[in-house]
């Protein structure tokens, strides 16, 4: 069973769901690829230390070749780190206090708040050690093998055409687009992606469960794998080109 390809989904700082998914997988050998599809970090308690193990465990466990991709909140806390962007760290459901705790090796109280402090210090993006921000920055925005393209977001459509990601014009699109038009609409290679939580996509459209709104989106040739890990949720692995699909919430 050489040269599958794992996408896994938006992990969202839950290292427990990551690696008790990874525990799940058959045998990976030097043929195979595991794919990360971005949003290693906000929301969930252990940012820091989900980048720490990708970054640094997780090439040591996969014999073949491991891709971690851009997602939109590693974008975001980038620009926080190139000259500040409030409009992402203020907002509390981007979870980006969850960020700053796991940095102080502090967990979120529920329903907290962040202080002046808080928002000052997430606004300055410095507790973020540099190598980080480095590695984030390093993240490439798309992959693609014979199975599928990977993306974060979506593919970006221009004069009613659906751009591959590598004609996109501003690769960050690939890391924010939502737009129902995609979901519904696009008609080509298949694309697996997360960023848009599978709760919001319509079931009736889905092939796969669609009695379960949570559970993996698949339309006719896109896959949507963002089942809520880091905010109540669980995270979804999908194997290629088998179909094959592993849940946290299956794990033991």
């Amino acid at each position: 069973m050489a040269k599958r390809t794992f996408a896994i989904g938006d992990i969202h700082g839950d290292l427990e769901a990551l690696e008790k998914t990874l525990t799940l997988l058959p045998t990976l050998d030097a043929e195979d690829t595991v794919v990360l599809l971005g949003d290693y970090v906000d929301r969930g308690p252990h940012s820091a230390q989900v980048i720490d193990y990708v970054r640094n465990d997780l090439p040591k466990k996969i014999p073949g070749k491991l891709v971690a991709l851009r997602g939109n909140h590693e974008d975001g806390w980038l620009r926080v780190a190139s000259g500040g962007w409030p409009e992402f760290v203020i907002p509390v459901p981007n979870g980006c206090l969850a960020m700053l705790r796991s940095y102080q090796r502090r967990e979120v109280r529920e329903d907290e708040i962040p202080s002046r402090e808080d928002l000052v210090t997430m606004q300055l993006g410095e507790f973020i050690p540099t190598e980080v921000i480095d590695w984030m920055d390093s993240l490439p925005y798309f992959y693609e093998d014979e199975h599928a393209i990977y993306v974060h977001a979506g593919l970006v459509e221009k004069d009613g055409k659906w751009l591959h990601p590598s004609e996109t014009d501003n690769p960050t699109q690939l890391l924010w687009v939502r737009t129902m038009r995609f979901f519904e609409g696009y008609r080509g290679k298949r694309v697996v992606c997360g960023h848009t939580a599978t709760e919001n996509l319509p079931p009736e459209l889905s092939t796969f469960t669609p009695e379960d709104p949570l559970d993996m989106w698949v339309g006719e040739n896109v896959c949507v794998i963002d089942t809520g890990c880091g905010k109540g949720g669980f995270l979804t692995i999908l194997e290629l080109p088998a179909m094959k699909v592993y849940e946290s919430r299956n794990a033991p």
